[in-house]
């Protein structure tokens, strides 16, 4: 059977009992229907990116699942008309990612995203750190009386002139 992942956002207003409820039906819909249920991970209450019918924070669930298709479109058509679901997304993989999933995963646990923050930062150059040394130690330059006299450039070229 095919593999997919399946994540949907319940209401802020929904209490985590009532979210553990939504698991165990929406786990009872892919089971009638011949499928499984291998994890179910309830991520918490999150902020979403923006508004979702007038609502800032959800519930985000995601379940791994194994199961026909016609399955899978009977817990979306349960889905969207549920009123305490927001959003739902399903996408079919190859195979599961065995323990935790990205989201359950604690930052030091992922792993660096570039690599400057592997290590230490960079030193800073010589040639970088000189001219802050030199700005600071130096008096300002002085402005010769010619260098002030002198008219500024004008804004237009040589050309626009003839």
């Amino acid at each position: 059977m095919p593999l997919y992942e399946h994540v949907f956002i319940a209401r802020q207003d929904v209490s985590g009992t009532q979210v553990d409820q939504l698991i165990e039906a929406f786990t009872g819909v892919v089971e009638t229907g011949g499928g499984k249920v291998v994890e179910a991970e309830s991520w918490g209450l999150r902020n979403l990116a923006y508004r979702i019918k007038k609502n800032r924070k959800g519930h985000y669930v995601m379940m791994n699942i194994d199961a026909p298709s016609d399955v899978i479109n009977e817990l979306e058509r349960q889905q969207r008309i549920h009123e305490d679901i927001l959003r739902y997304l399903t996408l079919r993989v190859d195979e599961h990612d065995e323990g935790p999933s990205i989201m359950m995963q604690g930052r030091k646990e992922r792993g660096a995203r570039r690599e400057d923050e592997e290590g230490e930062a960079e030193p800073a150059t010589e040639a970088a750190a000189a001219p802050e040394a030199a700005a600071s130690d130096e008096k300002p330059a002085e402005t010769t009386p010619e260098a002030e006299a002198a008219p500024a450039p004008d804004s237009d070229s040589e050309g626009e002139k003839e």
